[in-house]
């Protein structure tokens, strides 16, 4: 379970600062903190239909980062079938860190550079406890499944007995 990969949905919010935070924030995870774990998915993908989109995030556990309270991202990965296992959000995220107040949209100055690294390293957290969790219950499925498996083997064994007692 710990070699699923999650998928990344970042907002589109294109002409917004919050929006550009979302998108810098995503590639700031897929491509330098969590590249061997994630992968990007487009809003603009799910919008459309696109079938390889929609089947990544109905097969892969999803995080979404939205710009505004509108939630695109976290709609859209649920209305195309899929799960939302964590949800960002840049306004948020900005409440944490009002120092770092975006500006910018074809180009974030610092502080909107600064405020999509420090969710960037958010979400990557996340990831990593997303991923522990998942091992956990994994192991303790299998432990569950090892346990069951070793009950009926001691049933049948007592069955076993008790049929060669009666014989």
């Amino acid at each position: 379970m710990n070699d699923t990969k999650v998928v990344i949905v970042p907002c589109s919010g294109i002409g917004k600062s919050y929006g550009t935070v979302t998108r810098e924030a995503a590639y700031d995870v897929v491509e330098d903190l969590r590249p061997d774990e994630t992968q990007l998915v487009a809003l603009s993908m799910l919008v459309l239909g696109d079938e390889t989109a929609r089947a990544a995030v109905a097969q892969l556990p999803a995080v979404t980062i939205d710009g505004c309270k509108l939630a695109c991202a976290t709609k859209m990965v649920r209305e195309s079938g899929g799960t939302v296992a964590r949800e960002y959000a840049v306004l948020d995220a900005y409440r944490r860190h009002r120092e770092m107040k975006p500006a910018g949209i074809a180009e974030l100055n610092e502080g909107g550079r600064q405020l999509a690294r420090a969710l960037a390293d958010e979400i990557a957290t996340g990831i990593d406890q997303m991923k522990r969790s998942l091992s956990a219950d994994w192991a303790d499925s299998a432990d569950s499944e090892a346990e069951k498996s070793a009950e009926s083997a001691q049933s049948a064994d007592d069955s076993s007995s008790a049929e060669a007692d009666n014989a």
